[in-house]
């Protein structure tokens, strides 16, 4: 970062930093960081240290390019963050900055777009007696091949909507981390570290039978006995062959490329694919684009029957690796769990996010939603 003269790292805080912040946590301060960087450049500012003026132009401009609330004040957190390492008074703390972001806040709200729901039978009122309906996450095993992608892809939506894992959490399952559970036909999880749990205190997690069950197909035909469960499947799609009729000599032109093969000819080849499991994990990436995948083969297999081809593009924008946390969440609070025992299976230690989460489906089944289906 471009810095005035006397700016001085310390190396060693620096260092304590790296050491006790997630991989995450480091790379969206590094990301952050050369943002502003690059915006204090054009404008031939230092970006070290930073004005409380600079830093509230900063957070403007952002705005300006579409920026939400809560991106902002991530900004806003890494300046205050890389002044506070160097040694540099906050910035952040200026009037200014407070009441550019609450400015922007009044201007465009704060409430931020929630995942589209991926719950066990969808959206309905009793999650143990309704016949699933809409997007469920029971058509969506259901509908998964039994090749290497289709097992994997049912082994990692089970355990996803068993356990309300992020995405950077379930794809750092081992299979070490599978343990025995007093019912036999099920399994626990251990949780080594989660985002809210940066100090590896550990938390464990329920493995239903069904899960376990996908778990053991998938490892079995992966061959998979340890380290990462869930892994990368290339694939490579081989298109059939007709077959080629042997030639006789004499058909052979002179001004063809002599061939034997033209002799024999050659028999049908039937359409293959081949499948490659890798030894990493998968990108916490790729989970969003999984689910998304699964949806658009559960449609074409006819397994989402109340869908319709308009509806798909709506439902699949809204899909992302959060859904099945929020669906589990809203699935808990159907079945009538109280928030204790929702923050303990997600593992929260605020009750906004799980009250959040709720939102849309504490409106229907609330007591104006009872009320005025009473109504009618």
């Amino acid at each position: 970062m471009k810095a005035e003269a006397g700016v001085l790292l310390d190396a060693a805080l620096l260092a304590a930093y790296e050491a006790a912040s997630s991989p995450h946590s480091i790379r969206a301060l590094k990301s952050d960081l050369e943002a502003f960087d690059l915006w204090c450049r054009r404008l031939g500012l230092a970006a070290l240290p930073a004005t409380s003026s600079q830093v509230a132009a900063y957070l403007e401009a952002r705005a300006g390019e579409g920026a939400k609330p809560a991106s902002l004040s991530r900004y806003k957190a890494s300046l205050a963050k890389i002044h506070q390492l160097l040694g540099l008074p906050d910035p952040t703390k200026a009037e200014l900055v407070k009441l550019t972001l609450a400015a922007h806040r009044r201007a465009v709200g704060s409430v931020q777009a929630q995942a589209r729901p991926l719950r066990f039978k969808g959206p309905v009122k009793d999650v143990t007696r309704d016949t699933a309906r809409g997007l469920n996450v029971r058509a969506l095993l259901e509908a998964s091949g039994e090749d290497l992608t289709g097992l994997r892809d049912r082994a990692l939506l089970s355990v996803a909507y068993d356990t309300g894992l992020r995405a950077s959490e379930l794809v750092a399952i081992t299979v070490e981390h599978i343990l025995e559970a007093l019912d036999p036909e099920a399994r626990l999880l251990e949780i080594p570290r989660s985002k809210g749990d940066q100090d590896g205190e550990g938390a464990t997690a329920y493995l239903s039978p069904r899960s376990v069950h996908a778990i053991t197909a998938w490892c079995k035909a992966a061959g998979i006995a340890e380290g990462a469960l869930f892994r990368r499947v290339q694939v490579r799609r081989y298109k059939a062959r007709t077959a080629v009729k042997p030639r006789r000599i004499e058909t052979i032109s002179g001004r063809e490329a002599w061939d034997l093969e033209k002799l024999r000819g050659k028999p049908a080849v039937a359409a293959r694919a081949e499948y490659t499991v890798g030894e990493k994990p998968l990108h916490p990436g790729s989970i969003g684009p999984i689910w998304r995948a699964m949806v658009v083969r559960a449609f074409d297999a006819g397994a989402l029957p109340d869908l319709t081809r308009d509806d798909m593009g709506r439902v699949l924008k809204g899909i992302s690796a959060h859904s099945t946390r929020v669906g589990l969440n809203q699935d808990l609070f159907a079945s009538g769990e109280d928030l204790a025992g929702i923050m303990d299976v997600l593992r929260w230690k605020s009750p906004r996010m799980p009250l959040a989460y709720n939102r849309n489906l504490a409106a229907e089944q609330g007591a104006a939603g009872r009320l005025m289906a009473k109504l009618g």
